[in-house]
Formats: structure tokens, C-alpha cells, sequence
């Protein structure tokens, strides 16, 4: 078994207990946490296989992805307390998750011939689709719109991935360095306080 997808593995099952933690937080039934856990997990990259014509799509061609959200949905119901107290661990996971899952995208995009513009975007919404849904449903605003870089630090991630390819570098260089990059840049950037300009509209009302 190769480290992607161990990696991808990982990253659906974090997936998975972030959409189960906020569907706890929302008081929801465990129907409704599996099917928030689920749609974290798996969301983004049905959005991907869908846009790319890929038929089938990934989750439903292995039982692998099913069970390892299922597990994830009862580690997270029966171990709930415990889980909330690895909130710095979980958080280095989610970042290791979305790095992978950009580079899954940008791969599975590359394959079928996409542009590196609109693979980039593929790699994008693979990573935060998932995330995405889960804030929607659960009537929240979606944390890649309004808070942290998130959705930054995958779209750089991929432009050094073309950026490598373009060099010719090796493979395991290109796969490792995309990923490194977003988790580099999701770390530091919550590290550092970092966070993308707001914009507002001033109140017609308000004074100059």
C-alpha cells in the first residue's frame, strides 16, 4: 500500500470526525452525525470524480472508504470527550488531509488531461468540499469563506506542484514537496494569526 493513499486513508477518517464533532456540537442525532461525518468525508472528492467524468466515483468503488468513515463516526460518538482534548493533533491531521487530498486532485485531473489552472481547482475543492457541506448543513458559515487560510494553502500547494513538473523534477519530490507546502502554509498561517483581507461594505449611514 502506497503512502498516498495510507494518507488518503487518514484524511478521510479526520474527515470524518470533524463533520461528527460538528454535528455533536449541533445536537444531532447519530443519523445525523453519520450523515454529516460522511458528507465531510467523502464530499469533496465525489464532487471532483463527478466533474471529472470519473464514473463510478472513488468512495463507492471500495468498501475501504466506507468503513473508515464509519469508524471514525463511532470513534468520535463513543470517544468524545477524549477526542476533543487532541484538538492540536487533530488540526495537524486535517492539515496532513487537505495537503494530500489537493494532490489527489490535481493527480486524478492531470491524468485525464485537465490544464494545471483548472486542476489546481480540482485539487482545491477535493481538499474543502467536504468541509464546505459540512458548515452548510449545519448552518454555519464555511470556514474557508470567512476565517483562516485554508483554501489559500492548497492553491499554493498546487502551483508548486506545476511549478516542479514544469522543472521535471522526480515524482516522490513533486507528491512530497505539494503536500509539505500546504501543510506549511495552513501551520504557520494559524500559527502566525495570518488570515486574507475582509471585505465589508460601509454603512450608507455612517459618517466619513
Amino acid at each position: 500500500m502506497d503512502l498516498i493513499l495510507i494518507s488518503d486513508y487518514v484524511g478521510t477518517f479526520v474527515f470524518a470526525i470533524s463533520g461528527t464533532l460538528t454535528a455533536a456540537q449541533k445536537r444531532l442525532d447519530i443519523f445525523g452525525a453519520m450523515m454529516i461525518g460522511f458528507a465531510t468525508a467523502v464530499g469533496g472528492g465525489t464532487l471532483r470524480d463527478m466533474m471529472l467524468g470519473v464514473m463510478p466515483v472513488t468512495w463507492i468503488r471500495s468498501i475501504d472508504y466506507f468503513l473508515i468513515v464509519m469508524l471514525g463516526v463511532v470513534v468520535t460518538a463513543v470517544f468524545q470527550r477524549f477526542v476533543l482534548r487532541l484538538k492540536s493533533l487533530l488540526f495537524l491531521l486535517d492539515a496532513i488531509g487537505i495537503g494530500v487530498f489537493t494532490l489527489i486532485g490535481i493527480e486524478k485531473s492531470t491524468l485525464v488531461g485537465i490544464n494545471p489552472p483548472i486542476a489546481i481547482l480540482m485539487g482545491l475543492s477535493t481538499a474543502v468540499v467536504g468541509g464546505v457541506i459540512r458548515d452548510t448543513l449545519c448552518n454555519e458559515v464555511p470556514l474557508i469563506f470567512h476565517k483562516e487560510i485554508y483554501a489559500t494553502a492548497c492553491i499554493m500547494g498546487g502551483i508548486v506542484y506545476f511549478v516542479l513538473a514544469y522543472l521535471e523534477c522526480p515524482t516522490y519530490l513533486i507528491h512530497g514537496s505539494t503536500v509539505i507546502c500546504v501543510i506549511a502554509v495552513r501551520v504557520l498561517a494559524v500559527h502566525l494569526g495570518i488570515s486574507l483581507p475582509i471585505i465589508s461594505l460601509k454603512d450608507k449611514n455612517d459618517s466619513n
